[in-house]
């Protein structure tokens, strides 16, 4: 029982430590595609950590077991990498500035971002003039 314990206990620390690290990062970092790096990685480990240490409260300590955090934390751990790409993405289409000082690919192919926004631009000035 005391190992379970100090176990949850460390979760916990755990949790609140990232917690507090990923807060510390999009509130302090200059713009939005470094800010993006403290809510999708150092936040979703240390709600993660949380979310396993209640679990194990819960079942260990109060003899209840439940997954309801677990499936929480897959969740979470699915959907953060989707929405940081997502935001990024539409950060660099809206700005030009950031489109300019991205580096060559070094392969025949440009970056997967840009070169999907050209091909709908194609597309959209392509269907226009056949619709006219």
């Amino acid at each position: 029982m005391v190992i379970a314990e100090i176990a949850i206990s460390l979760l916990i620390l755990v949790g609140a430590f990232f917690l507090f690290v990923g807060s510390l990062g999009l509130a302090k970092l200059p713009d939005l595609m470094r800010r993006l790096h403290g809510p999708t990685k150092a936040t979703t480990l240390g709600i993660g950590s949380m979310l396993i240490a209640s679990m194990l409260y819960f079942w260990i300590v109060e003899g209840n077991p439940s997954i309801h955090e677990l499936l929480i934390t897959l969740f979470l751990f699915l959907t953060a990498p989707v929405t940081a790409q997502m935001i990024a993405k539409a950060y660099i289409l809206h700005n030009i500035q950031e489109r300019e000082v991205l580096t060559e690919t070094g392969r025949p192919v440009g970056w997967a971002t840009l070169d999907a926004a050209e091909a709908d631009e194609h597309s959209e000035v392509t269907q226009t003039s056949s619709n006219a």
